[in-house]
């Protein structure tokens, strides 16, 4: 029997041998355990000899559930992004449905943030991710929008979303530091050429707690997409 493709693992389609003793590991099991593993040491330490060790396994027996690292993968970005939000039912507005939904997706990011590397390139999606451009679609749907236009919102939300995601987990702990620190040594040296520069970072350090963080400019960005939208929905209706 050959192994199975990305495609029959996501999907669930691929027949497994049903005889025999119940197996000593699972596929789920395993994704689950590669997930742990990239959480806490990034997606660069996954190897299929480190996750057999981490279950207590050979690497040879992970191979008879999951035929390589790129199999592996797409199932631990599928099982990462987990279900979309549910509807708040045929009362949700356009605006609120695909605002609940961002922020959602902004805050899988954050949770797995090996998983923006994953969402590039021409690649199979599985049923979570499908399920999220489902959401979204269903989102836009009445709105008057082309199915063209509405795929083009979802890049333009998803791409917000993934950049920011990202540069906030480039910027966390130690990063944030060394940045404050460079950004104070490069403005002594730029000796005042750049009074604009210093006057917005000294006004967002002076914001009030909570205010001016990630989230701020994941909403700000949301909004101006969102009421750019609004003009081209009206003008559709």
């Amino acid at each position: 029997m050959p192994p199975p493709t990305t495609v029959e693992l996501l999907w669930g389609t691929t027949q497994r041998p049903k005889r025999g003793p119940k197996p000593a590991l699972t596929l789920d099991g395993i994704v689950a355990e590669a997930i742990a593993l990239v959480d806490a040491e990034g997606l660069s330490a996954l190897s299929m000899q480190r996750l057999a060790q981490r279950l207590g396994f050979t690497k040879m027996s992970l191979y008879r559930y999951v035929p390589g690292k790129e199999q592996l993968t797409a199932l631990m970005l599928d099982a990462a992004m987990g279900e979309p939000p549910k509807a708040a039912g045929a009362q949700q507005n356009w605006r609120t449905g695909l605002r609940d939904w961002v922020e959602a997706l902004f805050a899988r990011y954050r949770a797995h943030p090996w998983s923006i590397e994953l969402t590039l390139g021409v690649r199979p999606l599985g049923p979570n991710e499908m399920g999220w451009t489902e959401a979204a679609l269903t989102a836009l749907a009445g709105t008057g929008l082309s199915g063209s236009e509405r795929l083009d919102t979802i890049v333009l939300l998803n791409g917000h979303a993934r950049s920011l995601a990202q540069q906030v987990s480039s910027m966390s702990g130690d990063g944030e530091v060394q940045f404050t620190e460079q950004f104070a040594e490069m403005m002594t040296a730029a000796s005042g050429r750049y009074p604009e520069v210093r006057a917005a970072f000294a006004e967002e350090a002076a914001a009030p707690a909570g205010k001016g963080g990630a989230n701020d400019a994941l909403r700000f960005g949301v909004e101006r997409i969102l009421d750019g939208l609004a003009v081209l929905i009206d003008q559709r209706n």
